[in-house]
């Protein structure tokens, strides 16, 4: 799709660089400086000591703009063409392109030893290994591999509203998110075992320090993620052992990103480091809180715990620290409620990703059957929830009261943990996922994935073991793909056949009267 839709094999140098709009010229180009540097170490200084992007101050582009991705790629390019040249192996071919237009022929290399070719090719890889661990994912959390097939099928026909990488690879979400579902799978299995250990709180931490180094926005997941977490401790699904190892993880996870960029001030500010100084709160506060005189107070006391410490540690914190970089933040969501507007709401609100869900989208992916089956299963695993809460309530009351005090009896504390605590934690996470996607839409990107491996437990003998034989489950679920086929296949054909090239003379012409015109030793990676 990204071929067909620029060409890309055939542009020149600058041309490739030149498809790199917005933000992703920035990252690329920072990428380029560690590749063209005289060492990996002086491209590092380059971009720790950025005197160009904010001139006249100077600036840690690490620390400012989420830059680990190029670092890494960076250092993987330059290893990669000094082994390969090393050993003789051919990795790129050049030719000549004769482009027309009355524009002159360009220079063409075409393969991964190719800079801008590595750089793509990278987050192309990333994106099927991604595919590769939702169809673990649909495995696991269905206990069948026909879990893992439809989720990996529900993605592929709801591609064009699942991801954004095949237009624009460079984004920090095509770099971040294939981690963030691997962490959620880390989380998913630490809710489900039995003992939380120190390896659970270890491989988190690594996958949440993986997941907020390349993206600014990962806070805001990450703080979905302990709210339902939470969740399904307040109504017992998980112990106290287990929410405490998944707050270790996170508060490590926090502290070591932290220190990776820098001292990055958003990240201590955050609601996201609010949120989990509020829940250390409600945690210390356990044995005070459970001699409360009915579940439901307690319940409802630990949620206020949580609001109220979260604002609470907000605006310490922010003050303390004396920190306003993420104030836009704030203002963009009070934008959408509100006729509040200055600058940067004014200047994400015109983009269409920053505006409220489209009703095509949803009904894209109403036809092709993935908010239907979505809705299906999650009242069916409520139902089960239901079912499960009415008879352990039930059941503990009836050996606790006395016949004749029956009316007066104070409910005892309802006993922890319950079973399946995992699907709870996936309910929880749709439903956050859906808030964020109905207020920005580009948030969708999380919303759509999840719905695709919501469907997976249509595979689950144990949600749906009342549809029959294990056999007449599988051909429903084997009806249903070829039903999400008729619209996906589609949808997928209709991304297949935009067919484009790339050429801007205009800039093209701009771009090399400024590098003719720039005294050399001052010309920066436009």
């Amino acid at each position: 799709m990204f071929e067909n839709d620029r060409f890309f094999s055939h542009l020149s140098d600058m041309e490739r660089e030149m498809t790199f709009r917005t933000e992703m010229g920035l990252y690329y180009s920072y990428y380029k400086t560690i590749i063209e540097a005289p060492s990996f170490m002086d491209g590092m200084w380059l971009v720790m000591k950025d005197n160009v992007t904010e001139f006249p101050n100077t600036i840690n582009v690490l620390k400012r703009f989420n830059l680990y991705p190029e670092v890494f790629l960076g250092m993987g390019f330059r290893s990669f063409d000094s082994i390969t040249k090393w050993m003789g192996i051919k990795t790129k071919q050049c030719y000549k392109v004769n482009r027309g237009q009355n524009l002159p022929p360009v220079a063409n290399c075409e393969g991964i030893g190719d800079p801008s070719y590595f750089y793509v090719t990278a987050i192309f890889v990333e994106q099927g290994i991604m595919m590769a661990i939702f169809f673990l994912f649909g495995y696991y959390l269905s206990n069948d591999i026909f879990g893992g097939l439809i989720t990996v099928m529900a993605f592929f026909f709801n591609h064009g509203e699942c991801t954004r990488a095949q237009w624009t690879p460079p984004l920090r979400e095509s770099f971040a998110y294939p981690v963030f579902v691997f962490e959620m799978l880390l989380v998913t299995h630490c809710l489900r075992s039995t003992v939380s250990t120190w390896k659970h709180v270890i491989s988190i931490a690594a996958a949440i320090v993986a997941f907020m180094l390349p993206w600014q926005f990962a806070q805001f997941a990450l703080l979905t993620q302990i709210v339902a977490v939470f969740g399904t401790y307040t109504l017992g699904y998980i112990n106290t052992d287990k929410m405490k190892c998944i707050l270790i993880a996170h508060s490590l996870g926090l502290f070591t990103s932290f220190v990776f960029l820098f001292g990055n001030e958003m990240l201590f500010t955050s609601f996201y480091a609010a949120a989990l100084l509020s829940l250390w709160v409600v945690i210390m506060l356990e044995p005070i809180i459970n001699k409360l005189p009915h579940y439901i107070i307690t319940f409802i006391g630990q949620i206020f715990l949580l609001l109220v410490g979260t604002v609470g540690f907000k605006f310490l914190l922010s003050c303390l620290l004396s920190a306003t970089d993420d104030a836009h933040i704030g203002n963009l969501f009070k934008s959408k409620f509100t006729g509040y507007q200055d600058f940067h709401t004014m200047l994400y609100t015109c983009a269409a990703e920053f505006d409220f869900l489209e009703f095509k989208t949803i009904l894209k992916l109403s036809y092709s059957l993935l908010i239907p089956s979505a809705i299906i299963v999650t009242i069916v695993v409520v139902y089960h929830f239901g079912v499960l809460e009415y008879n352990i309530w039930q059941t503990y009351i009836s050996n606790e009261k006395d016949e004749d005090e029956s009316k007066d009896v104070n409910l005892p504390p309802v006993p922890r943990p319950k079973p399946h605590a995992e699907l709870l934690y996936h309910v929880f996470q749709l439903a956050a996922f859906t808030i964020m996607a109905l207020i920005i839409m580009r948030l969708k990107l999380f919303f759509t994935p999840h719905l695709c491996l919501m469907c997976s437990l249509f595979a689950s003998k144990q949600l749906f073991s009342f549809l029959g034989t294990r056999t007449r489950q599988y051909s429903i679920v084997i009806l249903l793909i070829a039903l999400m086929g008729v619209s996906g296949i589609s949808q997928l054909r209709s991304q297949w056949n935009i067919k484009g090239e790339f050429s801007n003379g205009p800039q093209e012409e701009l771009l090399e009267w400024i590098i003719a015109k720039t005294p050399k030793g001052r010309q920066t990676n436009l």
